[in-house]
């Protein structure tokens, strides 16, 4: 293991437990994909808040880590031979602890891509139209005249809550009995949208049975109920 003070982000936040996989985050749907995955396969961690009220994203010691300025981001200081890998991109991220730890992934390779493409379904589709829902229902997006733009992305997640539901039904979980990454990636999203967002009406979610089944079931988990609230806000 490398002295973790090579990484500049560690003056900014030091490391208490350096021997532990450092995470970089804040509680949004993002943000938890990482820590609920790292509740999940029981790995040691330290959590870092990462404050945007004190633009802490944009910070040199941040970018250093991410220069895409996103959370999350992490270290582990026990990577691939034993050196420290630093890592952003939240699915990259699941990718590679799913792979650490041989868990939330299906072994076979059919198994595999099957949770690989949810994976990326979550993050072209069902992360960026959620996020663009949340922007122009709850917050500077509302105050717009043209409500065109909210109108084209609600039509949009509910296109994707269709597909989803639709992939749901007569599954337990993305990948059919195997709980994996796949769903990791979309439960803070769901949840942010019919809850944060305040489009549990807008979008007509309850529509959507089998989506509604798999959400409770997902936060049912006590790792995603822990993970939903870390890093503790301050």
């Amino acid at each position: 293991m490398s002295d973790l003070n090579a990484f500049p982000i560690t003056q900014r936040w030091p490391a208490k437990h350096p021997d532990r996989i450092q995470l970089y985050s804040l509680p949004t749907p993002n943000g938890v994909k990482a820590s609920i995955m790292l509740e999940e396969t029981g790995l040691d961690y330290e959590p870092h808040l990462v404050d945007f009220a004190k633009d802490d994203q944009k910070s040199p010691e941040f970018l250093s880590l991410n220069p895409n300025g996103k959370i999350p981001a992490m270290i582990d200081p026990n990577g691939p031979g034993g050196a420290p890998l630093a890592l952003f991109e939240s699915g990259a991220m699941l990718l590679y602890l799913a792979d650490k730890t041989g868990r939330f992934i299906p072994a076979d390779p059919a198994g595999r891509w099957h949770a690989v493409q949810w994976l990326m379904f979550q993050m072209g589709g069902v992360g960026p139209m959620f996020g663009q829902v949340g922007f122009f229902n709850k917050f500077a997006g509302r105050e717009w005249e043209d409500k065109r733009p909210l109108q084209r992305y609600v039509d949009e997640a509910k296109r994707l809550l269709n597909v989803m539901d639709r992939a749901l039904a007569g599954r337990t979980w993305f990948v059919g009995e195997e709980y994996s990454i796949a769903d990791i990636s979309m439960i803070g999203w769901v949840r942010n949208l019919i809850t944060f967002y305040e489009a549990r009406e807008l979008v007509e979610f309850d529509g959507y049975a089998n989506v509604a089944a798999w959400l409770e079931r997902g936060l049912a988990r006590p790792a995603v109920q822990r993970g939903l609230t870390i890093p503790a806000r301050g």
